[in-house]
């Protein structure tokens, strides 16, 4: 996809971003320091200030208090010259004349057009779960994707009888919603579809210490099983898979996948693959519209081929990569993909992608503390380090640096995890 260059920016120029999570509120901020002199609006249809979301599932549903974590004090946009439109959504874009229309009818005009809309939970159309209610008809079937949907589950668990969950699919928020569940008191149930949880993202070795971690935690976890049907009983909810198995909930949370919310984009005709197709700079198949975030899919240098990520980290860089863009600055180096996940008192940390490997080698410094890394022939392509920053931010120098791993320094652990398990390319 070809770089369209923007004109140099102007005090008469705006940008408009719909969506104001991470990705979108790092550009709005970045375009200000970068000095983008043009008005700002960021248009979101929740209606919360924007907040940090990987605590969802972790901190606030854990927390005392019903406070989400700003990504930004309120003032600070105000400071900035922000206009944030919360509560809103936008419903079509008209790229002729270049404006949006919201759902009350109002149009905005834009220059430049930024797409940060994310992803929506998945939920399958599973027979009875639509009808899991408590007496007061209040849904007692969750996802885990906003700040209200954490406050909910947080009541649906304060109110419950037994404080029994059911979570159905054993994915990173899934399990890190278990460990949650655990620590405050809870009867956590695991259902996942796949013979192992993370069997798309990880390698057998992580999956099986995942899966005896939250076992040893009390967890009931329980792979290779298709739920089929929820039945209901009074304020008791059955789970029932295919086997016939079933298992009671007083509440039950859903975290098998999401939906990309690339509607605007299709609806703009936009290049759509496996998410919004943008370039080196996240411009889309038109030239004033930028996409940023889950909802995008980019070629990765480092790893020759087409990827999406649902992550922090690459909503920040895109979010800066659009920055540097508008205003004309030098394009960012490519980044490399880096993830996290707390379970219990374990760190997961993960930097690149594991995809494609054709060999992986386990070091473990003691029974909680290992890493496990991945290659293809002798490229490194990931690390996965449980309670390893040092393994974590070499590997991080490995791959972006394109250095060979002396894998027999790797296997030694006798020896210490230094800068010497690296060598030029």
């Amino acid at each position: 996809m070809q770089i369209i260059h923007s004109p140099t920016h102007s005090i008469d120029l705006n940008v408009v971003i719909i969506g104001a999570s991470h990705a979108g509120v790092n550009l709005a901020f970045n375009l200000r320091q970068q000095g983008w002199l043009g008005s700002i609006t960021l248009i979101d249809s929740d209606p919360e200030l924007p907040y940090h979301r990987p605590p969802l599932s972790k901190k606030t549903l854990q927390a005392s208090n019903s406070l989400s974590t700003p990504l930004k004090a309120e003032k600070a946009y105000t400071d900035n010259n922000l206009v944030l439109r919360l509560g809103q959504t936008v419903t079509a874009i008209d790229k002729q004349e270049k404006l949006i229309i919201l759902d009350d009818d109002s149009c905005i005009t834009f220059d430049k057009l930024v797409l940060a809309t994310g992803c929506s939970a998945f939920i399958p159309p599973i027979p009875g779960l639509s009808d899991t209610l408590d007496e007061a008809g209040n849904p007692q079937y969750f996802a885990m994707r906003t700040f209200a949907d954490a406050q909910a589950i947080k009541a649906a668990l304060k109110n419950s009888t037994d404080k029994q969950v059911v979570i159905i699919g054993g994915g990173y928020i899934g399990l890190e919603s278990a460990s949650s569940f655990v620590a405050l008191g809870a009867d956590v149930t695991v259902i996942e579809k796949q013979d192992k949880i993370l069997s798309r993202v990880t390698s057998s070795v992580m999956s099986d210490f995942l899966t005896q971690l939250h076992i040893d935690k009390g967890v009931a976890l329980h792979t290779g099983k298709d739920v089929v049907e929820i039945q209901h009983q009074g304020n008791k909810h059955l789970v029932v898979c295919s086997d016939g198995t079933h298992y009671p909930a007083d509440f039950i949370l859903v975290g098998v996948g999401v939906r990309l919310n690339t509607q605007l984009a299709s609806d703009a005709s936009l290049a759509i693959e496996q998410g919004i197709k943008v370039n080196d700079v996240c411009q889309t198949s038109h030239p004033d519209i930028f996409a940023i975030g889950d909802c995008t899919t980019h070629f990765s240098k480092l790893y020759q081929r087409w990827i999406r990520l649902e992550s922090v980290q690459n909503a920040v860089d895109q979010a800066k990569s659009v920055a540097q863009c508008l205003t004309n600055k030098a394009p960012l180096a490519p980044a490399v993909p880096w993830f996290w996940s707390d379970q219990y008192e374990y760190k997961l940390q993960i930097v690149g992608l594991s995809q494609g490997y054709d060999e992986l080698i386990v070091r473990e410094e003691s029974p909680t503390q290992f890493s496990v890394w991945y290659f293809k022939a002798e490229q490194l392509l990931c690390v996965e380090a449980v309670n390893n920053s040092k393994a974590y931010v070499l590997g991080m120098q490995a791959i972006k640096q394109s250095l060979l791993v002396n894998k027999q320094v790797l296997k030694d652990t006798t020896t210490a995890l230094t800068k010497a398990l690296l060598l030029s390319e």
